[in-house]
């Protein structure tokens, strides 16, 4: 029987789309791209159990469905890193903490992560678990609007109403947690992480520029990692520790900082139309950073700072002189 095909919303770079999906084995496909059409499973990241248990079945199934896509992507997850299937396949990866023990961890932090969690709470941060209300929908609103670039581009979350705040806040409540940072009563930084199976992925973690002095973000990974260990969860996952070939980055020194290692799995790419075939065989799949050699990439990624530090410095400027124009 054909699977029909639906409208699904899924969030890309902070972006809400409605993209074609089906239902395939238990399992929600999303199909993206324009030229090339990938399928994947629907926050594959968060899935429980195993992702394509079988996955001959599974592309059969996806073929008969009325999704038109060119390849097929998903990963198979560790702790099996030896690859089970005859698709062509690279190595994915993961920056994982293990919080089996907590204890052991914390010892094996560089001296300097140690004194900046100390630090945190010194110079006044608390960092507690807290419930998905109403003071927390406001306090990240709060936050999201005073970043307007982060990492060298504009801020995805940036301008957000406290409407799609609370929406996107919302997802996998049944298997979330929200640890918060505050000073004085005002909630500086928050994390979020989800559990899948004995595994918690952190889903996002962000603070104000303006209290990066107090390393809240510090506080908040330790506080993660704490909390992973009551509730007897594995590791705690912070997205993957390389992406492509960025492998100099401050996000990537703040991972490897905090403990945070890189943990390599096979992803498979199979193609499903003579286009997929060639998108594969050249390896397309590995995007913009995964193609360009690093120096290259680092070059491209420090003009992009650049020309995103202008945007905002001509914001900045604008903002100033009609405010001085409507002050006379």
């Amino acid at each position: 029987m054909t699977t029909s095909a639906k409208l699904e919303e899924i969030r890309i770079a902070g972006k809400t789309f409605h993209v074609p999906s089906a239902e395939v084995c238990g399992r929600t496909v999303v199909v993206t791209g324009r030229w090339i059409r990938t399928a994947e499973i629907k926050d594959e990241a968060v899935i429980e159990g195993t992702v394509v248990a079988d996955p001959d079945t599974f592309i059969a199934k996806l073929k008969e469905s009325q999704l038109q896509a060119d390849v097929f992507t998903f990963s198979q997850r560790p702790a099996q890193v030896s690859a089970k299937h005859e698709y062509h396949w690279e190595w994915d990866n993961w920056a994982a903490i293990p919080t089996a023990c907590f204890k052991g961890w914390w010892e094996n932090l560089p001296q300097v992560s140690r004194k900046n969690v100390r630090r945190s709470a010194k110079r006044g941060v608390v960092v507690k678990v807290v419930p998905f209300d109403e003071d927390l929908v406001k306090g990240v609103h709060r936050i999201y609007n005073s970043i307007r670039i982060r990492d060298g581009r504009l801020f995805w979350h940036f301008g957000k109403n406290s409407d799609t705040v609370r929406q996107e806040l919302a997802t996998y409540l049944d298997r979330s947690d929200f640890i918060g940072a505050y000073l004085d009563g005002e909630l500086i930084g928050f994390l979020k992480m989800v559990y899948v199976d004995d595994l918690a992925t952190i889903f996002h973690i962000v603070s104000m520029d303006e209290h990066y002095d107090k390393r809240p973000q510090n506080a908040l990974i330790a506080k993660a990692a704490a909390v992973c260990e009551q509730k007897r969860i594995s590791h705690l996952i912070y997205g993957r520790f390389i992406y492509g070939n960025k492998r100099r980055s401050s996000l990537v020194e703040f991972k490897r900082r905090n403990g945070f290692q890189q943990v390599n799995f096979p992803r498979y790419y199979i193609p499903l139309t003579l286009r997929g075939y060639l998108f594969v065989r050249l390896r397309l799949y590995r995007g913009f950073g995964g193609l360009l050699p690093e120096p290259i990439l680092q070059v491209a990624l420090s003009c992009r700072a650049w020309y995103y530090k202008r945007i905002l410095t001509n914001l900045t400027f604008q903002h100033n002189k009609f405010a001085g124009v409507a002050q006379r």
